[in-house]
C-alpha cells in the first residue's frame, strides 16, 4: 500500500495531509485504508470508521475482508446522507474513494476499491493491483511490471515508487511525503513502513537512476527506418 500526501483545492492551494490510515487488532486483523477525493469527506468517513473500530464494532467485528469493505462502504453512505444534498446544492460532487487492504484471521489478504456509493470492487488475479486518485500517469509502469503471485513485496515497493515518480513528474498536485507499507501474509503486524520526505536520498537515487536507465533503454532500441512522404513520391507519367 502506498500513498502520497498532497491535497489541493486549486493550483495555488496545496497542502500536505496523510491519506493512509491503519487499524490493527494484534494477531486478529489488520487494515490499511487509503483516501482520495474531497479531504473533508474522506476525513468524515475515516472518523466514523475509527470511532466504530475503537468501540469494537464495524470493521473490528467483520468476519472477512469483504465484510470489512461493506462496513467502510456503510460509513461512506452515512456521510453521504449527511452531506451529499448540501454539496450538490452548491454544485459540488460527492467525491470520495477509498482503498482498503489487509487481512482478517482465517482468510488470505485482500484489497478493495470502495466507490462513493459505498460498493466495493476487489482485486483479482487478472487485475492484481488497485489504484485511486490521479493514477493515469503512473499506471503504465504497474501494468507492465506487476505480475500476480510473482512480483515480490520489495519489487512491488519499487514499482509503487516509480509509479509515483511518473505522476509527480507530470502533475504538481501529487507529491511527497510518500508513505509505503509492506504487509506480509499472516503477520498481522505492520513492521515494514517507510515515509519518504521530499529530498529523501533513496527517493532521489531511484528517480535519477530510473531516468538514466530509461534513456539508455530507448537508445538501445532498434533504429526506425524512414522513407519519403507519399506526397513527394514521383507521380506516374500520363499517357
Amino acid at each position: 500500500m502506498a500513498s502520497d500526501s498532497r491535497t489541493n483545492a486549486g493550483f495555488d492551494d496545496l497542502n500536505v495531509v496523510r491519506k493512509m490510515h491503519t487499524f490493527i487488532q494484534p494477531d486478529e486483523r489488520v487494515f490499511v485504508i487509503l483516501c482520495s477525493g474531497s479531504l473533508s469527506l474522506s476525513q468524515s468517513v475515516i472518523n466514523l470508521v475509527r470511532a466504530s473500530f475503537d468501540a469494537g464494532e464495524g470493521i473490528a467485528q467483520a468476519n472477512s475482508m469483504y465484510e470489512a469493505a461493506r462496513e467502510v462502504g456503510q460509513a461512506i453512505r452515512q456521510v453521504s446522507d449527511l452531506d451529499r444534498a448540501a454539496l450538490e446544492r452548491d454544485s459540488y460532487n460527492f467525491n470520495v474513494h477509498l482503498l482498503l487492504g489487509g487481512q482478517v484471521r482465517g482468510e488470505a489478504p485482500r484489497s478493495f476499491l470502495i466507490y462513493p456509493q459505498g460498493n466495493p470492487l476487489s482485486s483479482t488475479e487478472d487485475s492484481p493491483f488497485l489504484q485511486l486518485g490521479e493514477y493515469k500517469y503512473g499506471r503504465p509502469i504497474l501494468d507492465r511490471g506487476i505480475v500476480y503471485d510473482s512480483t515480490s513485496l520489495k519489487s512491488a515497493a519499487k514499482y509503487a515508487l516509480l509509479s509515483f515518480d511518473a505522476t509527480m513528474r507530470s502533475n504538481v498536485t501529487v507529491g511527497p511525503p510518500i508513505e509505503i507499507i509492506l504487509y506480509r501474509k499472516d503477520s498481522f503486524q505492520l513492521e515494514n513502513y517507510r515515509r519518504l520526505m521530499a529530498g529523501d536520498q533513496e527517493l532521489e537515487t531511484i528517480h535519477s537512476l530510473w531516468e538514466r536507465y530509461l534513456r539508455n533503454a530507448v537508445e538501445d532500441l532498434p533504429i526506425l527506418t524512414f522513407g519519403p512522404h507519399p506526397a513527394y513520391e514521383k507521380q506516374p507519367a500520363l499517357l
